[in-house]
Formats: structure tokens, C-alpha cells, sequence
């Protein structure tokens, strides 16, 4: 016999004094996804004192998906892990922010049928291929050009641009922080979030 959660989501959102969300960062590499996360998560934490938790497609790559590789099959495999976690996070009661290329939009929306109608925005940080090559903060287009990485998104393996995403950020016209500050003005117009406690 399954045991049931004793703490229902009501309570957790009482708790809380916020909705739990879940904020899904989509784009090629370089295009400022988890630079824009990061950003986010800091001003919700710091100023709204909210409870979130970022999971960034890089780094789960480092730990619980270190076994997967780069093939279709690995990368739907990595993305199904990665929205497991993040529905476990949310049923804590958490926001939760995940940057990840994430580049086929059946798994997208693998993910965002684990949620509550409302509860997962699909938000593209929008970015063209050469503006993000030109960027290549970690040098990856430059390795997988000289072969050193097969299957590599945008280049050797296709980017399903989201068809209707909750959010577009171009990243290539606006920096960082006016970015992160689209995505809080519609948190807080959709009452997501309240007034930052300092100014109440």
C-alpha cells in the first residue's frame, strides 16, 4: 500500500505564500539561458524571498545524466530526467528554473504535460546561430566544428524553435538584465509573485 503525502499542496502553498512554477529556459548554446536563470533566480530569492531551486543542463549532465550521451534517444532520455526532477522539486512547492537546450519540442511538451495547466512556461531565449557561435562562452562550437563533438545542437543536430512558447526573450537585442526583467514583470502581472517585501 502507497502512502499518501500528508502535506497536500494547498498547504505547501501556504507555506510558501507563492505558487509553485515551473520556468523552462529553452535555446541554443550560447544564446544566455542560464546566464538569464541565474539572474532570475537571485532576484526572486534575494528581493521576493521566494523558494526556488535552478537546474541547469550542463550540470545535471555532470551527475545524474553523466551516462547519457548526445544521440536523439540520449537526448530525450536527458530532457524526460530532467522534467522527473523538476516535477519533484515543484511538488515541494518550489519555483523551478531549468536552462536547458532541450532542442525537440515533443519532449518540451513531455514536460510540460507532467504539470498543471499554468504551472510550466515554456520560455525561448531566442538567439541566432551566428550571433551564439560568435559568443561561445564555453568553446563548444569551436570543438565540435574541428569534430570534437558529434551531434552538436545547431550544427550538426537540429533545434526545434518553440511554436508557441509562453515567453520569447531575444537575447541577441537585449542584455541579460532586461531579460530577466521581462520574466519578472509577467511573474508579478500574473500575480505569481507579490511586491518584494521591501516595498510594501
Amino acid at each position: 500500500m502507497s502512502q499518501k503525502n500528508i502535506i497536500s499542496r494547498s498547504d505547501r502553498l501556504l507555506v510558501r505564500n507563492h505558487k509553485p512554477m515551473v520556468l523552462w529556459f529553452t535555446g541554443l548554446s550560447g544564446s544566455g539561458k542560464s546566464s538569464i536563470a541565474t539572474a532570475l533566480e537571485k532576484i526572486l530569492v534575494q528581493q521576493y524571498g521566494l523558494l526556488t531551486y535552478l537546474i541547469d543542463g550542463d550540470e545535471i549532465r555532470k551527475g545524474l545524466n553523466k551516462d547519457l550521451g548526445f544521440t536523439a534517444a540520449d537526448r530525450n532520455e536527458n530532457i524526460r530526467r530532467i522534467g522527473e526532477v523538476a516535477k519533484l522539486m515543484y511538488g515541494a512547492g518550489l519555483i523551478v528554473l531549468v536552462a536547458a537546450i532541450s532542442p525537440f519540442r515533443e519532449d518540451r511538451q513531455k514536460a510540460r504535460s507532467l504539470f498543471p495547466q499554468g504551472d510550466f512556461w515554456e520560455i525561448y531565449v531566442e538567439c541566432p546561430l551566428d550571433v551564439c557561435q560568435k559568443r561561445d562562452p564555453k568553446g563548444l562550437y569551436s570543438q565540435a566544428k574541428q569534430g570534437q563533438i558529434d551531434n552538436f545542437t545547431g550544427l550538426s543536430s537540429p533545434y526545434e524553435p518553440p511554436l508557441s512558447p509562453d515567453m520569447v526573450l531575444k537575447s541577441d537585442k537585449n542584455d541579460v538584465q532586461s531579460c530577466t526583467m521581462q520574466v519578472v514583470t509577467a511573474l508579478s502581472k500574473e500575480r505569481i509573485i507579490i511586491t518584494a517585501p521591501d516595498q510594501k
